[in-house]
C-alpha cells in the first residue's frame, strides 16, 4: 500500500487533492483508494491534513496515515521538525516553493519543488495549489497515470473549473517531469 500525506491550510484544497487522487486511483487506474481529511474547527488558513491510501488490493484500514511514502506540502511555512514524523526513510517530499531551499529537517528525503503558487497564480489568477500539487505528485510517484488524474478532474469538478484546473495538472507535471529527467541524467 503507497500512503500520501497532504500538508496545507484550510482553503488551499489539500483534501479535494487528495480525494482526486483517491478517484484517478479508484475509478481510473483500477487500484483502490481511501481519502479522508484531518481537521476540526479550523478556519481558512489555519493547517490541516489530508491523507490518500492506494493499493491494488482492497483497503481494510481505515486509520490515519502513519508511515507515509508521500509527503505533499502545500506551503513550504509548514515545514517544521515534526513533519517528519511518521515518514519512512524512502518518502519523497513535494514542496510548492518558488525557490527551493534546502531544509536541514528534510536532508536524508529526496525533495521535489514545485512554483504550485506561481503556476495557479497564473492560470486561476488566484494561488490556490492542490491540482498543481496533485500534478507534481503524479509526476514524482507514477501512482497514476496523467490521464487518470485528468479524468479525475473531469469527474468531479464542476464544468466551469475543469478546463482550467486541467491546464495547471499538465503544466506542473510536465514541470517536474522534467525537473526529474535533468535531474536522473
Amino acid at each position: 500500500m503507497k500512503e500520501i500525506r497532504w500538508h496545507g491550510r484550510g482553503g488551499q484544497g489539500g483534501f479535494t487533492a487528495s480525494r482526486l487522487l483517491g478517484i484517478a486511483a479508484g475509478m481510473f487506474q483500477d487500484k483502490h483508494a481511501l481519502a479522508f481529511p484531518s481537521f476540526g474547527p479550523e478556519r481558512r488558513g489555519a493547517p490541516v491534513l489530508a491523507f490518500t491510501k492506494i493499493d491494488d488490493k482492497k483497503i481494510h484500514d481505515r486509520s490515519e496515515v502513519i508511515t507515509c511514502d508521500y509527503v505533499v506540502v502545500m506551503d513550504e511555512t509548514l515545514i517544521t521538525p515534526t513533519i517528519i514524523k511518521g515518514v519512512k526513510d524512502s518518502a519523497v517530499f513535494i514542496i510548492n516553493s518558488e525557490n527551493p531551499q534546502r531544509y536541514e529537517i528534510l536532508k536524508s528525503y529526496k525533495v521535489v519543488a514545485v512554483d504550485a503558487s506561481g503556476i495557479a497564480q497564473e492560470i486561476l489568477g488566484r494561488p490556490i495549489t492542490n491540482t498543481a500539487m496533485y500534478g507534481a505528485l503524479v509526476a514524482v510517484s507514477g501512482l497514476v497515470s496523467l490521464e487518470a488524474a485528468v479524468n479525475s478532474i473531469r469527474h468531479e469538478m464542476k464544468s466551469s473549473l475543469i478546463d482550467k484546473n486541467i491546464e495547471i495538472v499538465n503544466r506542473a507535471f510536465e514541470e517536474c517531469s522534467k525537473s526529474l529527467t535533468q535531474v536522473n541524467n
